[in-house]
């Protein structure tokens, strides 16, 4: 119950146009598939991290990217930040992450849950090094360095999820009331709104 279920095949190269169901999406016919569902570029270059306000891109290798991940438990990301570039605190609702840092110096922030007090885990990682991220808890990573940092990070889900904690507060759809958010927050109803304007439309 902790991962996705096991395959039945070999390979079940996904055929997007059809329903998503338990275990993923229906096989494409073998013959259809061909090899080329073994392979992928698509991390060889990462995309441009001013191309939005937190300063890194996600380049997304999950079962939607490369269908011949589909029924076998994983999937992976590069990650390019520009420097002073974050990847907000979020939570991957399925899937624990293992990654290596390829270039540059990240800082990089595991929150635990009430169980451990809300203890707050943090490490520089450069180029070489390794962590790993257990299933569910929050996470952030923050470029510290004056250079560009790339990471590579895998995780045991086909379809990992992600949960921008940001944008799901003030920027979900239809809004969180803003009551329940003041009294959350312990702040007045101006601070809620002013942060909700940040991240309406998904910004």
């Amino acid at each position: 119950m902790a991962t996705d279920p096991d395959p039945l095949q070999d390979f079940c190269v996904a055929d997007l146009s059809g329903r998503l169901s338990v275990n993923g999406y229906p096989c494409q016919p073998s013959a259809a598939a061909g090899d080329k569902f073994l392979f992928s570029s698509r991390a060889t270059r990462g995309g441009d991290p001013m191309a939005n306000p937190n300063g890194s891109n996600v380049t997304e290798l999950d079962v939607n990217e490369w269908p011949g991940l589909n029924t076998l438990g994983v999937s992976m990301n590069r990650v390019d930040f520009a420097p002073g570039g974050t990847n907000p605190p979020h939570i991957h609702p399925r899937a624990t992450e293992i990654g290596v840092m390829i270039r540059g110096e990240l800082l990089l922030g595991i929150i635990g849950s009430l169980d451990s007090g809300n203890r707050y885990y943090s490490k520089v990682v450069r180029a070489g090094e390794t962590f790993v991220i257990p299933r569910g808890l929050m996470h952030f990573q923050f470029n510290v360095g004056k250079e560009p940092a790339t990471m590579v990070v895998s995780f045991n889900s086909q379809n990992p999820g992600i949960v921008f904690v940001p944008l799901t507060l003030f920027g979900s759809s239809p809004p969180i009331p803003t009551p329940v958010l003041v009294k959350a927050l312990r702040v007045d109803a101006g601070v809620v709104e002013l942060l909700k304007s940040k991240f309406t439309g998904g910004h």
